[in-house]
């Protein structure tokens, strides 16, 4: 049985690690961990947060004192509520990370199930993801299906 705990603000240096894992895996990726330093304080403060809207996931590392193998983050959002969602919230999953080292091993599966059981807790009835080709297989397997995506995007 893998053990998965709610990531406290001691992990926050872990947590940023395995995103960074998550980061690198994707085709465009920037490199760059200098936003690490800005990023570790706010982190820190949302982990301890823990009746807030955010919600990170970790299993520790069965081989390394310290570190993580297994990373599920995720927010809880409001919209105005509407036929199907009158409280209007609607779960995000992201930065879904697994040591390379601790591969294959059931961690992320766990994690995700610690995540859907936490957003089931604060009323949300529907989960959102994108997915990589690898991770796909896991998402199936949970029940999440495709859904054609109108998402535009501007940055600022």
């Amino acid at each position: 049985m893998t053990l998965v705990r709610r990531a406290v603000p001691e992990d926050a240096g872990e947590v940023l690690r395995l995103r960074q894992v998550m980061i690198d895996s994707m085709a465009d990726a920037d490199p760059s961990t200098e936003w690490h330093i800005e990023s570790l304080p706010v982190l820190k403060e949302r982990l301890a947060e823990a009746d807030g809207d955010f919600a990170a996931f970790v299993v520790d590392h069965p081989e390394r004192a310290g570190a993580l193998a297994a990373l599920v983050c995720g927010t809880v959002d409001y919209r105005i509520g509407k036929a199907g969602n009158p409280r209007g919230v609607a779960g995000f999953v992201f930065s879904v990370a697994t040591d390379p080292q601790a591969r294959r091993r059931g961690y992320a599966r766990a994690g995700m199930e610690a995540l859907l059981q936490w957003f089931g807790e604060r009323g949300v009835r529907r989960v959102q993801l994108t997915a990589s080709a690898e991770a796909r297989a896991l998402y199936d397997s949970l029940g999440f299906l495709p859904k054609p995506d109108p998402l535009l995007e501007l940055k600022l």
